[in-house]
């Protein structure tokens, strides 16, 4: 087949020649006649092998099945720039799908979507829910604790699996997590003539035969004794693995909120210890990323572990003594230091790094520390607080409140 009249002159920009089509269970019989005709017309048409079969009738060109990694075969399509490509996607390509991927590589005046309804789009219309109420987890190549912060009682949530061994392996997650009594949907191969749905207690999961394309619908239920993440700052002390190196509950809220997370910032943690400020920083948004540091080997990997354990497995954890440790991280929009503040060249590193309205907040404890604080903050300006906890403990067969150590924190904003 001639194709040369889809080149663009030589030296020219490239107009649209990428197709993103979005394909459905029941397969090219759903494609609108412009999404048949690009798919017939492409010089190599992409996709994993189930999209490859249901769009054989139509494929005139080459058929490349996605290699493992994905990324490997991204050089086969950006060879052929220019000329009539078509990548094959599931349902919607720019929903937890393929379009993301190739945005990374390509700019969006080079492709155009075709979408199909996404999976979760028809269980919504399926069910009868409100999409836009509802929250949506993908447990595709990622850990099933990154299902724990969605998990609020009474909501409503889509949970895009992996495979036929992903819904087994959620309700279990689920009960051990105290979350037993959630109502699972388990919707097979929506759209095609395979579709089928079926209702089960997650404590009580026993279906069999599961097609591998399927995804759950949860109804949320939490037992009294549910560990469930809350939607403010300050979990639980016990909540994290840890050697005592840990910012304390009440502490920690407050310096969450002297750090004042936004949507997609990154954070620098330093001396990280358990990794409790940079996974309530992550918390705060699915956006948000952290970077963890901290010079002891087993505590940056309890702090890994915790992340893991608590919904955020993306928290990086960097090993190394601050501040050689910190040259060549990216760019940071918030630093917090728990750890190593008086090492004053620690801060002035840290204070070079953030950019234009960056924000820098330190914690002390001992003397020392805090003269060195205070110079910081003789410098950079800023202010101090000091924050003083007391508990209620057992004095004998009485109570009484003892007070933990007091903590001075600095918070500074970087004007310029």
């Amino acid at each position: 087949m001639n194709t040369e009249h889809a080149r663009q002159p030589a030296g020219a920009p490239p107009g649209p020649w990428l197709s993103i089509i979005g394909l459905g269970e029941e397969g090219v019989e759903a494609l609108s006649p412009a999404a048949r005709t690009l798919v017939e017309t492409a010089v190599l048409v992409v996709g994993g092998t189930r999209h490859l079969t249901l769009a054989a009738p139509l494929i005139r060109g080459e058929a490349l099945p996605w290699a493992s990694p994905l990324s490997d075969t991204l050089p086969r399509i950006l060879a052929r720039r220019g000329d009539p490509v078509v990548v094959l996607a599931s349902g919607d390509p720019f929903f937890f799908g393929v379009g993301s991927t190739l945005l990374r590589h390509l700019p969006a005046r080079e492709m155009c979507c075709l979408p199909h309804p996404s999976s979760v789009s028809l269980a919504a219309a399926r069910l009868g829910w409100a999409q836009q109420a509802c929250a949506v987890v993908s447990l595709t190549g990622r850990p099933l604790e990154t299902l724990r912060p969605a998990l609020q009682p009474g909501a409503r949530l889509f949970v895009l699996t992996a495979d036929q061994d992903s819904p087994g392996q959620i309700c279990q997650a689920l009960t051990h997590w105290g979350f037993g009594e959630t109502a699972v949907t388990l919707m097979e191969a929506l759209g095609g003539p395979g579709e089928r749905q079926r209702q089960v207690r997650a404590q009580d999961f026993d279906l069999q035969d599961i097609q591998p394309l399927n995804l759950l619908a949860l109804e949320v239920a939490a037992a009294p004794d549910a560990a469930i993440i809350p939607l403010a700052p300050g979990l639980p002390d016990d909540w994290f693995e840890h050697d005592g190196q840990i910012t304390k509950r009440e502490i920690r809220a407050i310096t969450l909120s002297s750090l004042r997370p936004r949507a997609g910032a990154l954070l620098w943690d330093v001396g990280a210890g358990s990794g409790s400020i940079g996974i309530e920083w992550l918390l705060t948004h699915p956006g948000n990323r952290a970077i963890a540091v901290d010079s002891h080997p087993e505590r940056a990997a309890r702090a890994a572990r915790n992340a893991a354990a608590l919904g955020v497995p993306r928290l990086e954890v960097r090993v190394g003594r601050a501040p050689a440790v910190l040259a060549g991280l990216p760019r940071p929009d918030a630093i917090f230091i728990g750890g190593g503040a008086r090492d004053e060249a620690v801060i002035h590193q840290c204070w070079a790094a953030l950019g234009p309205g960056g924000r820098l907040v330190v914690n002390g404890v001992v003397l020392e520390t805090e003269q060195v604080i205070q110079r910081a903050w003789q410098r950079y300006g800023g202010t101090l607080t000091r924050l003083s906890v007391e508990r209620l403990e057992p004095v004998g067969s009485l109570h009484g409140f003892r007070p933990a150590m007091p903590v001075m924190q600095w918070a500074v904003d970087k004007r310029n």
